[in-house]
């Protein structure tokens, strides 16, 4: 029976979390020379992230009959993840008033070093620009060099026009097709290989988050800690629960399905770490190759719930802590600033942190300095953020699937009872995939 649970990897990745945090406390030193363990797998994971979101992309979008829906499904997407975003937001400028983990504080701003932020705050003054730059930024110098970067809006783009010239094409585009299938298989095949990694990465990088910082850091800033993982429970358990059963599923059932995937979330502290795996499951429960391909890229972009929730807490948390006056309406504007900045910057290192800080150089009021406050803790709350996107961004594909007719519902409850076997290992694509569920013309 141990043995059986043991082979399971989900309870190996709580085990090399759980060692990680043993490891941090009574051995910090050692724990903290762990940290390219986490970093290695991450890496691995980035390696495989560029080809697999293309090919999926372009043999979704080359399957399909009618490129009308493409356009339906990427306009609903957006209007989804905008709604999701802004809702995030409310939600953690509501709770941080409500609780106001900073109250007490009393931090005079004058006495903080910034210079620990500094790397921050020169990154979000040359960061910040026009919408009109951040279009631009959507087309890539050329094609290798959005591969190269890893930018995930670009290589979304290029995909998206290379599947839609493979679908005009048609018979004379199969050859490419087949190669590009083949090619899939083959880099899912890779990231099962680099799952088996997903313990010690966990291990690694839980030993450095803990023997860096401390469990003390927990304590000094516990207040704000509780809150933020309260405040993402109250998302995922009120806010996601009501639109998967909007969409006709469990939310709980989902999250038993993809328990291997946010268990390495936790450990990893990166939503980055489970793409492929993630779209892999979500086209073998029932949603069509088309949605996923479109949807979770562009959601880690457009839809980062967990980071919209941090954004609003984290600035009011630092003008509670400082005893900096706001008005309502300074919050609002806070809240409006945040719906521009927080799109564009998830999947880059250190963006939470970067968004953050443009956010508070637009507002003059709030101290950018405070941020220094927030240095300590930051990373054991990157948990709760990465673990909420990756929720968010599932249950948002599946509901977006079903809201343009591309969900396979009888495949999807099978699968979530358990009815039908599902190995994460395997290929993506069964001999009758799912993923060949086309959208309906009338849907």
């Amino acid at each position: 029976m141990a043995k059986r649970y043991l082979g399971k990897l989900y309870v190996q990745v709580l085990i090399g979390v759980t060692l990680g945090i043993l490891l941090g406390v009574l051995w910090p030193q050692f724990a903290t020379d762990l940290k390219p363990l986490g970093d290695a797998f991450i890496k691995l994971i980035k390696m495989v992230f560029a080809p697999v979101i293309f090919a999926t992309v372009v043999l979704g979008i080359a399957r399909m009959e009618n490129m009308k829906e493409l356009g339906r499904v990427g306009s609903r997407a957006l209007i989804y993840f905008e709604v999701l975003s802004t809702f995030a937001l409310v939600l953690g400028l509501v709770v941080v008033n409500l609780v106001q983990p900073g109250q007490g504080m009393n931090v005079d701003p004058a006495t903080l070093d910034a210079k620990s932020i500094a790397t921050y705050t020169s990154a979000a003054a040359g960061g910040t620009g026009s919408f009109t730059d951040f279009m631009l930024h959507l087309i890539p110098a050329s094609v290798t060099d959005a591969f190269a970067k890893n930018e995930i809006l670009q290589i979304l783009l290029f995909s998206s026009l290379f599947g839609i010239a493979l679908a005009h094409l048609g018979p004379r585009g199969k050859p490419v097709v087949d190669v590009l299938e083949s090619f899939s298989h083959g880099m899912f095949h890779i990231v099962g290989m680099v799952m088996r990694l997903a313990p010690l990465a966990a291990c690694g990088a839980m030993a450095f988050t803990v023997g860096k910082y401390g469990l003390g850091s927990i304590v000094s800033l516990g207040k704000l800690m509780a809150t933020m993982y309260l405040t993402c429970f109250l998302f995922v358990v009120i806010v996601l629960g009501f639109i998967a059963r909007l969409s006709g599923f469990s939310l709980w059932k989902l999250l038993k399905y993809l328990k291997e995937e946010l268990f390495t979330v936790l450990g990893t502290s990166s939503s980055e770490s489970v793409v492929p795996q993630l779209m892999t499951k979500l086209e073998r429960v029932g949603v069509s190759k088309p949605v996923v391909g479109l949807v979770i890229p562009s959601g880690l972009t457009f839809n980062p719930d967990g980071q919209c929730i941090y954004y609003t807490m984290a600035a009011i948390f630092i003008a509670q802590a400082t005893n900096t006056p706001l008005t309502l309406m300074d919050q609002l504007i806070v809240l409006g600033v945040l719906l521009l900045t927080s799109k564009g910057s998830a999947g880059v290192t250190g963006s939470g942190f970067i968004t953050l800080a443009a956010t508070l150089a637009t507002m003059d009021n709030i101290p950018v300095a405070g941020m220094v406050l927030l240095l300590g803790v930051d990373r054991f709350m990157s948990e709760a953020r990465a673990i909420t996107n990756t929720i968010g961004n599932a249950v948002g594909t599946v509901a977006i699937a079903r809201w343009v007719g591309a969900l396979d519902q009888h495949r999807m409850t099978q699968v979530l009872d358990g009815q039908v076997p599902d190995d994460p290992q395997s290929e993506p694509e069964p001999e009758a995939p799912v993923s060949a569920v086309i959208f309906p013309r009338n849907a």
